[in-house]
């Protein structure tokens, strides 16, 4: 993955952050995924998500954008009220046409090397608790499993069970 390089999304990235989730959602309902949908979060989300935290993008061969993630420094909704000592990742996507072989592990490591950056001593995530592919993608990863939140409210419709998974960095 040495020809990837990773920059934080400026404001004027938000149309590209929809098209690439667009596209990670229409992967993942060919797969037979019930999680993400298209048209579910707008320019709007992207640009909260860049004011309230980080939204981070990988790119290519001169600055072709093949995947991102955003990295907040609490997560409530799954977590609860938290110590101070976690960055928890959320919305890893790749473009599936573009992105080289790989180029979802490197981002998740990047965005690990960024939390232990800022003295934080743990990576967490949430994964949909249904979608046992991608929680096994996590643990692979050097993540464990350590619980479940039954009822996450993620902003949008009715709450849903996530299954929570963390890394010691």
């Amino acid at each position: 993955m040495n020809d990837l390089c990773f920059r934080l999304a400026e404001h004027y990235d938000a149309p590209l952050l929809v098209r690439l989730r667009d596209g990670a959602a229409r992967w993942m309902q060919e797969q037979g995924i019930d999680q993400w949908k298209p048209g579910e979060m707008g320019e709007d989300h992207f640009r909260a998500r860049m004011a309230e935290g980080e939204v981070w993008l990988a790119e290519r061969n001169g600055g072709r954008v093949v995947g991102g993630w955003e990295l907040w420094w609490t997560d409530e909704p799954a977590w609860g009220v938290r110590p101070p000592d976690a960055g928890y990742v959320h919305r890893l996507m790749v473009d599936r046409a573009t992105a080289p072989r790989g180029a979802g592990r490197a981002m998740l490591a990047e965005a690990e090397r960024r939390i232990a950056a800022t003295g934080r001593g743990w990576a967490r995530l949430d994964c949909v608790a249904g979608n046992a592919r991608l929680r096994d993608w996590y643990v692979t990863a050097g993540y464990t499993v350590v619980g479940e939140q039954p009822r996450k409210q993620g902003g949008k419709g009715s709450p849903y069970p996530v299954t929570l998974l963390e890394k010691k960095l």
